[in-house]
Parts: structure tokens; sequence; C-alpha cells
């Protein structure tokens, strides 16, 4: 169960010294309908984290329709476009400890590796990596810098872009669409 909310409250129960955190809650459908699938059991894994926005699909596929007038122009793939818009405005992985990084033998080939690169050092026997973030993973403010980058690279290839007011509903989209959703 997933859900958007915040926190009012906390509690201590003194006799047994265990934390209560209350929340309001968003959606109480969502609530509603999940509480009688987790309430007798016995452990959860919870996860209170700032909310971020994600981005629309709208924003993903206007992404790939310019990669796509990028590769055709450059006479490559869209998939390499993909690569390079990831290492030039992408946003590097980041857990709880921090980037993830691999350091390989100079001679791998990275595109045999999972996931998207970003070469960090080289000294010519091994090379250091750091993971990016696909764009299905960005949230509205990364997926936003993201397609500024792109719609940067195509003005600069002379590819025609929408108008900023329709950049504008496009990166904003998700706010409509995640709201409708929540009052279905």
């Amino acid at each position: 169960m997933e859900f958007t909310g915040k926190v009012v409250g906390i509690l201590q129960n003194f006799e047994t010294g265990q934390l209560q955190i209350t929340f309001t809650v968003n959606e109480p459908v969502i609530i509603r309908n999940g509480y009688d699938a987790i309430k007798d059991l016995e452990k959860l894994s919870i996860k209170a984290v700032k909310y971020r926005e994600k981005r629309s699909l709208d924003a993903n596929a206007y992404a790939w329709v310019l990669m796509s007038k990028i590769a055709a122009l450059m006479n490559t793939s869209k998939e390499e476009v993909y690569e390079e818009m990831l290492r030039r405005y992408g946003v590097l992985y980041e857990d709880e400890d921090g980037y993830v990084t691999i350091t390989v033998k100079a001679a791998v080939d990275m595109s045999k590796i999972e996931g998207h690169w970003q070469l960090i050092k080289d000294n010519g026997t091994y090379k250091g990596y750091a993971m990016i973030k696909g764009t299905s993973q960005y949230n509205t403010k990364e997926m936003s810098c993201f397609i500024d980058g792109v719609i940067s690279e195509c003005k600069d290839l002379g590819i025609e872009t929408l108008p900023p007011e329709e950049l504008k509903r496009i990166k904003e989209e998700w706010g409509r669409e995640n709201l409708e959703r929540a009052h279905r």
C-alpha cells in the first residue's frame, strides 16, 4: 500500500515503549481498500520519504520523439542518442550509501553490463563508471531538466520543438493525471 499524506503526531505507548506515528492521508480509498490486507501482518516494511512528483508519460514520449529526430539527423539509433543524452543531462543513481559506481578492466565492453553508465575515471588499465538512472525513474524536476537538455540539443541541430507553453503543459501534466486518478 502506497499513499501520500502528512505526519500529524507521534505517541509513545508507555506499557510497551513503542512509538506510534499518525498520518493524515490524501487517498483514503487506498487505505480503506488496503487496510484489511495488512492489519494482521506481524511485521511491515514502512518507508516515509519526502514526496516527489512523478513525471508524466507524455513527457517521456516527447523526449523519445525528439531523440528519434536527433538519431535520424545523425544517422544513428534512438537508443544511442538516449544513452548520450543520459550522459549529458541525466541523473546519477544514488542510494543510501551514495553514488553507485564500479571499476572494471579497461577492455570491458560496458554495453554488456546492464544499466546506463558514465565514465568517470580512466587510468589506461582500469575504468571507473557511475550508474545513471534511466528516465523511467525520474521525478518531474529531473525529467524536466532532461527534456530541457534534449531540447537544447535539438535547437543546436535546427530541429523544431514545441512552443514553451506546450512544453510547460507536458511537464506539468502528471499533476492533473494523478489528481484525476486519486478521485476515481
